[in-house]
């Protein structure tokens, strides 16, 4: 089971790259998704999320990766 401070932090990083790609802001979408990503590497590293954990978070930040590939000026 996943801490609830370690999924209201997850949850907030997706929230902050939800509402930026809303709000068309390119760059700091674009550093939203990559700071979930660090994040997300860091925990599964340190053990602070478990691989299925981790596994679905990571499955929804490469789905935004995807969308942004082209997403910039």
């Amino acid at each position: 089971m996943i801490k609830k401070s370690v999924k209201s932090e997850l949850d907030g990083l997706m929230n902050e790259l939800k509402m930026n790609l809303e709000n068309n802001y390119k760059d700091l979408a674009h550093d939203a998704l990559n700071k979930l990503h660090v994040t997300l590497d860091e925990y599964l590293q340190n053990g602070t999320l478990k691989e299925k954990d981790y596994r679905k978070y990571k499955d929804v930040a490469n789905e935004y990766s995807s969308k942004l590939v082209d997403y910039h000026h």
